[in-house]
Formats: structure tokens, C-alpha cells, sequence
């Protein structure tokens, strides 16, 4: 009834004021008290799916954006994150709330969904599911053809309320953090919610192997090859793997053109509610 009731709600369009978003294999948490960020969201998810952890008691709110890479050890760090803000507080319990992924050839779904259950079922803590909006439950059929019906959502940190959202802005530093998960990185932490910051990096990796190869393929091979389901991609996704392979080509080595201080780029939400880069010697 859950996954019926969040399906027949069309996405929102969340404006980039007040929003922190969280790319694939990124987590942020955070509690009611920030007085930057109310929204998490995350979408582009196809096989994917998002999970949105959070403690009733102190409103600690965790939203990961998982791809199936390592999931039990991702499970252990959203839940040490949630924990470690609501300490405190006596009363409430964990929730969980799993939205994403769709019936998909290659079962990725299917699968993906049977890990993170499994690894919150592993958990010492009880973890209550909440909603549970996943693989069949998620998926329509056009033309014998499979595609989510959700593919984003958002999580209103001051009010629990959980939406289907799409998000035309995706930074700050939508490539590097897209170059990041394509170098094969694990889930990362990329907000500080004691000091409202959102932090990216240092981050390291080599030259990509045949960048040149990829960059001349069109569109069709870029598709075939490089997602996990081809047929059921947003419009745009090709033309974001052009940009982050094309950002990968002019910075091979980020330790020396990206982070040559071995800093990360730190950012602010300004008083319009937008992030704001932060000079690190200020910190």
C-alpha cells in the first residue's frame, strides 16, 4: 500500500536552495537542527536503489544512494552515522525506507534488493521497514520493455516526508564526484553535519584506461556499454558520461591538478540557500 500510495505521486522538482544531493555510492546524514540543509535527495537510479535511514527519536536522518559494490559494509556505515547523532536520545526507532530499481534482465534489482535486506537484518539493532518501493513493486512495462517508475526521490529532514523528486542542479562538483564512483570508489561521506560543510575529497586515481576509446564511441555504445540497463536510462545520461569521462581525460593525475594541498573542496550553504565554495585556510 506504501509503494502504491508513493508511486502515484508525480516527481517534484526540488530547487537546489536547501538541498544537499547525494550522487551514487555517496551518503550525507544529518538531524532537524541543521540550518542549511531540509532536503536529501538523490535520483538517476535505474537499478540502483536509494535508501533513506532514519532514528524517530532524534530526527537523524541518513540518505545513500547504493549500487549493490559493497552493501553490507555500506549498511554498517549508514548506521553508524544515523547512531552516531541520535546517541542522545532514549526513545525512538530506526527506520528504513527502500525506494528503487525496477525488473531488470539482468536481476541486478532483484539482487541489489535482497542484499540490503539482508544486511539490515544482520544489524544488532532492530531496523523497522518502512517502505518498501523496490524492484517489482517499482516497475512498469512499456512495449515488453521494463522501466522504473521512480527513479529519484527526496527526504524533508525536518518533516520525515519522503517524495518522488527529480533535481535539475547536481553539485557542486557534479563531474569530479561523478569521476570519483567511475574510478570505482567505496560509499563516501561527503557532509559534515556538525559544522554544516559539505566536503569533496582529496580524491585519487590513475589515468583512465582508454578514455580516448570511449570519448569516439557514439551514443548507442556509450548506452550498451557503460550502463547496467541500457533500455531504461534517463535522456541524459549518455551526455553525463561524456562529461565525466571527458573531465577523467584532462585530470589523470587529481593529486596534482584537483587537490595538489591534499584538501578537500569544502562547501557552504549562503544566505540564498546555495552552496558556496569555503577557502580550507579558513577552517
Amino acid at each position: 500500500e506504501k509503494a502504491k500510495l508513493l508511486r502515484s505521486q508525480p516527481a517534484q522538482i526540488v530547487e537546489p536552495k536547501g538541498l544537499l544531493y547525494v550522487q551514487q555510492r555517496e551518503f550525507a546524514v544529518t538531524t532537524p537542527k541543521d540550518g542549511s540543509v531540509s532536503i536529501l535527495g538523490s535520483d538517476d537510479a535505474t537499478t540502483c536503489h536509494i535508501v533513506v535511514l532514519r532514528h524517530t527519536g532524534s530526527g537523524a536522518t541518513c540518505l545513500t544512494h547504493c549500487d549493490g559494490s559493497d552493501t553490507e559494509a555500506e549498511v554498517s556505515l549508514i548506521m553508524s552515522s544515523v547512531k552516531s547523532l541520535s546517541n542522545s536520545t532514549g526513545c525512538g526507532r530506526l527506520e528504513v525506507h527502500l525506494v528503487g530499481g525496477f525488473n531488470d534482465d539482468r536481476q541486478l534489482s532483484q539482487k541489489l534488493t535482497n542484499q540490503l535486506l539482508r544486511a539490515f537484518d544482520l544489524q544488532p539493532e532492530d531496523v523497522h521497514l518502512v517502505t518498501f518501493c523496490v524492484t517489482e513493486l517499482n516497475d512498469r512495462e512499456e512495449q515488453d520493455i521494463h522501466f522504473p517508475i521512480i527513479y529519484g526521490i527526496a527526504v524533508n529532514v525536518k518533516t520525515a516526508e519522503i517524495f518522488p523528486a527529480t533535481f535539475p542542479v547536481k553539485g557542486p562538483d557534479e563531474d569530479l564526484r561523478s569521476a570519483h564512483i567511475l574510478t570505482g570508489a567505496p560509499l563516501t561521506n561527503i557532509y559534515d553535519a556538525k559544522t554544516e560543510q559539505l566536503r569533496i575529497g582529496p580524491y585519487f586515481w590513475g589515468p583512465f584506461p582508454h578514455v580516448d576509446f570511449w570519448l569516439e564511441q557514439d551514443d548507442a555504445q556509450i548506452l550498451q556499454n557503460l550502463s547496467t540497463s541500457p533500455l531504461a536510462e534517463p535522456p541524459h545520461f549518455v551526455s553525463h558520461i561524456r562529461s565525466t569521462l571527458t573531465f577523467l581525460k584532462e585530470h589523470p593525475f587529481p593529486s596534482r591538478s584537483l587537490f595538489p594541498d591534499r584538501k578537500p573542496r569544502i562547501y557552504k550553504k549562503n544566505e540564498e540557500g546555495l552552496w558556496e565554495q569555503v577557502c580550507s585556510d579558513k577552517i
